[in-house]
């Protein structure tokens, strides 16, 4: 699974995808990329999931630079993109 610090490079570098749930979710809450960039910048694993479905995953809580708590949950599969699963 990815280190904590290896999460929080990726998000606040934008170098993540969304799954097709995620596009959808984000749109819906109107959760921009630049969010998910700034909650990740200081984000911190509250849960991981090395027996997740699909792959190991982690649940994330980061907040952005207006004070928006997002909770952001990522897969660990081998990408050089972090996959962004789910979002609330």
């Amino acid at each position: 699974m990815k280190s904590q610090d290896d999460i929080r490079r990726q998000l606040s570098a934008g170098e993540f995808e969304f799954s097709r749930h995620v596009f959808t979710r984000a749109i819906e809450r109107n959760i921009s990329d630049v969010e998910i960039q700034q909650a990740g910048a200081q984000t911190r694993i509250i849960e991981g999931y090395p027996e997740d479905k699909y792959a190991p995953s982690s649940l994330l809580l980061g907040f952005t630079t207006a004070g928006r708590p997002l909770h952001i949950q990522v897969s660990h599969v081998d990408s050089d993109l972090l996959k962004i699963i789910t979002d609330q």
